[in-house]
């Protein structure tokens, strides 16, 4: 066993047995010292449901045809499912430390578990490039807010989008790479001032929308070409609480990757508790 092997071993949770290069490495090895706590895990809650993608997500439901009371309940019977599969998905995560990688292996075999870890990789990949493009759209229109001059660059097309787009989402792709760099640390202090900080302005930007509208007497949440009831209503429904559910698969999925950083079952499930039903409801009025 050479020392690099020996060191990432005794960081990690202690084990009789030799450490075979092939199947371990630092991402997936047993957490020794698990230091999150309830709030860190509802920050990071706070950050993965306030996002640009997910408002755009929330209002596409009102185009089923169901009103602003319909959405919301589907928003909230969603978030409750997820809520209950989380708890369950985290519980080895967090009582033995380890990581989705680690966790697929008594399922699946120690190489079979491949499969299922590179399927989530690859799903991964794929979101980070969506989330990247939703918020550089974001970012577009800030710039152009900011710096009129930049309209220059927003009026060619390469691949789909302008040069304006193409810079914004390279920035936002390195900016978010340039946290992940540093590890696990690093996002857990991301999402620590990030999640509050999304309250914020999520509060000031529905103040905005409110008062530009002249007050809550002038919204309209009828959004869809025409309203339904009956059976058809109800199947709408199921459909936006099925949509919800999909919407965070893939945290639920390999949730462990977070719960195996928490000091407790019960830290997790309060965090849980805090970060998803309670922190949807909210996030689901505004």
């Amino acid at each position: 066993m050479d020392s690099t092997s020996s060191s990432a071993r005794n960081k990690h949770a202690s084990t009789a047995f030799p450490v075979s290069e092939r199947l371990f490495n630092e991402d997936i090895a047993p957490i020794k010292d698990q230091t999150w706590g309830v709030y860190n895990l509802s920050a990071m809650w706070m950050s993965n449901v306030h996002s640009v993608a997910g408002y755009v997500f929330a209002a596409s439901l009102f185009t089923l045809g169901l009103g602003g009371f319909q959405v919301f309940a589907a928003l909230i019977t969603g978030i409750l499912l997820i809520y209950v599969f989380t708890n369950l998905a985290g519980r080895a995560g967090q009582k033995y430390g380890i990581a989705f990688a680690a966790f697929c292996r008594p399922a699946f075999g120690v190489f079979g578990a491949n499969i299922p870890s590179m399927i989530k990789a690859s799903t991964a990949t794929c979101w980070y490039g969506i989330q990247t493009w939703v918020a550089s759209t974001a970012l577009v229109v800030v710039t152009l807010r900011l710096a009129p001059g930049a309209a220059a660059l927003n009026n060619d097309s390469i691949l789909g989008m302008t040069t304006l787009g193409w810079i914004c989402f390279l920035v936002m792709w390195f900016s978010q790479l340039a946290v992940f760099y540093y590890g696990w640390e690093a996002i857990r202090k991301f999402t620590d001032w990030a999640g509050p900080a999304i309250y914020l302005v999520m509060f000031v930007m529905a103040a905005w929308v409110v008062w530009k509208a002249g007050g809550l007497e002038h919204i309209d949440f009828s959004l869809g070409s025409e309203s339904l009831s009956g059976g058809d209503a109800l199947s709408a429904w199921f459909t936006a609480v099925a949509l919800t559910v999909a919407w965070f698969a893939g945290t639920t999925l390999n949730f462990a990757d977070f719960s195996r950083f928490m000091k407790s079952r019960e830290a997790m499930n309060r965090a849980n508790f805090l970060g998803l039903p309670i922190n949807f409801a909210l996030f689901a009025l505004v």
